[in-house]
C-alpha cells in the first residue's frame, strides 16, 4: 500500500507527501517493554518540507538520499544546513525525491 498524496493545481505541483514511521517505547505497568509504532506524513510544498517535529525551508534542505533495505522500506535522509535528519519509510521515495528536485530546480 502506497502512503502519497499529491496535489497539482494544473501541471504545477503544490504538495506532496510520504508517511514516515517513529517507534516509541514504552514499559508498561508489568515491566514489559511496549513498541508502539506512528506514523506521520512528511510534507513537501512550495514553502519547503515539514515534518511532525522540523519544518525546513527549500532553500535549506541541499538533498534528499534514500537507503532501502533488502526486506523492504528503507531510510529517507533529508541533506540540510542544521545537518542530516533520518525518516524511516515503508514506500519508494523516488516520486518524493523527483518532486523535491522539481521545486528545487524552480527556487
Amino acid at each position: 500500500m502506497l502512503h502519497y498524496k499529491v496535489v497539482l493545481e494544473g501541471n504545477i505541483l503544490r504538495e506532496h507527501s510520504i508517511i514516515y514511521i517513529e517507534i516509541e517505547r514504552q514499559i508498561d505497568f508489568y515491566y514489559q517493554m511496549q513498541q508502539i509504532e506512528k506514523h506521520f506524513e512528511l510534507l513537501l510544498n512550495m514553502d519547503g518540507i515539514m515534518s511532525a517535529r522540523h519544518q525546513f525551508e527549500l532553500g535549506h534542505v541541499h538533498d534528499i538520499s534514500h537507503k532501502p533495505f533488502s526486506f523492504g522500506g528503507g531510510i529517507l535522509y533529508l541533506h540540510t544546513n542544521q545537518g542530516v535528519f533520518s525518516y524511516k519509510i515503508q514506500d519508494n521515495p523516488s516520486l518524493f525525491i523527483d518532486a523535491f528536485k522539481t521545486l528545487k530546480e524552480k527556487n
